[in-house]
C-alpha cells in the first residue's frame, strides 16, 4: 500500500534529470528526433504545472507540489527558447512565438493567482491554449522528421501529457471544479493512453528494452488508474489527493524513458 504513497526512487531521480539538470546539458537541441522530444514535453510541463498548482490548492504536500511547479516552469522556458531557436521552418518559428506569448499569460496566473477552487478556471483556461500550441508545435517537428520514428516519439511524449492531463482533471474535480467536464475528459485520455500504448509496444522499430521499459509502466499505470478511479468531487481526502500526484509522478517517469528511448533511435 506504500508504493502509492511513496515516489519510486527511480522515477525522483529521472524527473531531477529532466528538469534539474545544468544549463550546459539541455543548452541546444541535438537533432529532429530531440527537437519532437522536447516539443512533447512542452505539452506534459504544461499540464504538470497546472497539477501542481491544484495540488497546492489542495493544501496537501505543499513541497512536492511547489518543487515540481518551479522545476517545470524553469524547463518549460528554457526547451521554448532551444525549440524556437532550433526551428528549421519560418511556420515552426511562428508556432513558437505564439506559444511564447501563451506562456506568459500562463505564467502569471501560475505565478501570481493563488491556488484555490476561484481561481482555478482561470488556471485551465490558459493551460489549454499552451497545451494546443505546444501539441501543435510537436506535429511541426514531426513532419519536419517525415520519418516513421518521428511519430513514434511523438506519440510517446504524448503518453507523458496525458498522464499529466488525468491527474489535473482528476485534482480540479476534487476541487468540484467542472467536475462533469473533468470526468468525460479523463475516461478520454485513459483510452487514448491505453491505445497508445499498445501501439507503442508492437511497432515495429520497438526494441526489446522499449518493451520491458513499457511493462514497467503498465505497473505504474495500475496504481496511478486506481487513484483516478477512487476520485471523489468534494470528498477529497490527503490520501486521495496525494496518490494521485504521487501516482501520476511515477508513471510519468516511466514513459519519458520510453520517449527517450524511441528518440535515441536512428533520426
Amino acid at each position: 500500500m506504500q508504493r502509492r504513497w511513496i515516489l519510486n526512487a527511480s522515477a525522483g531521480a529521472l524527473l531531477a534529470g529532466a528538469v534539474g539538470a545544468p544549463v550546459a546539458a539541455w543548452a541546444q537541441v541535438q537533432d529532429v528526433n530531440d527537437a519532437i522530444n522536447k516539443a512533447g514535453r512542452q505539452r506534459m510541463l504544461s499540464q504538470r504545472m497546472a497539477k501542481a498548482w491544484l495540488m497546492l490548492a489542495h493544501q496537501a504536500d505543499a513541497n512536492p507540489a511547489r518543487q515540481a511547479l518551479a522545476q517545470s516552469i524553469k524547463l518549460f522556458e528554457r526547451q521554448l527558447a532551444e525549440l524556437k531557436a532550433y526551428a528549421p521552418q519560418a511556420d515552426i518559428r511562428t508556432t513558437y512565438t505564439e506559444l511564447e506569448a501563451a506562456w506568459s499569460a500562463y505564467k502569471t496566473v501560475l505565478t501570481t493567482a493563488q491556488p484555490s477552487k476561484d481561481a482555478a478556471s482561470s488556471l485551465l483556461q490558459a493551460d489549454a491554449k499552451v497545451l494546443a500550441l505546444a501539441h501543435q508545435g510537436t506535429v511541426q517537428y514531426e513532419a519536419a522528421s517525415g520519418k516513421p520514428v518521428g511519430h513514434l516519439v511523438n506519440v510517446a511524449g504524448r503518453q507523458r501529457m496525458l498522464s499529466q492531463r488525468m491527474a489535473k482533471f482528476c485534482l480540479a474535480a476534487m476541487l468540484q471544479v467542472d467536475a462533469a467536464t473533468s470526468t468525460t475528459e479523463i475516461d478520454k485520455a485513459r483510452k487514448e493512453f491505453l491505445s497508445a500504448n499498445e501501439l507503442l509496444r508492437t511497432a515495429p522499430q520497438a526494441t526489446d528494452r522499449i518493451r520491458q521499459e513499457l511493462q514497467l509502466a503498465d505497473g505504474q499505470w495500475v496504481f496511478f488508474d486506481a487513484a483516478l478511479q477512487r476520485m471523489q468531487t468534494g470528498a477529497n481526502t490527503f490520501r486521495q489527493v496525494s496518490e494521485v500526484f504521487v501516482t501520476s509522478e511515477n508513471l510519468l517517469a516511466s514513459m519519458d524513458r520510453v520517449t527517450g528511448m524511441y528518440a535515441a533511435l536512428a533520426a
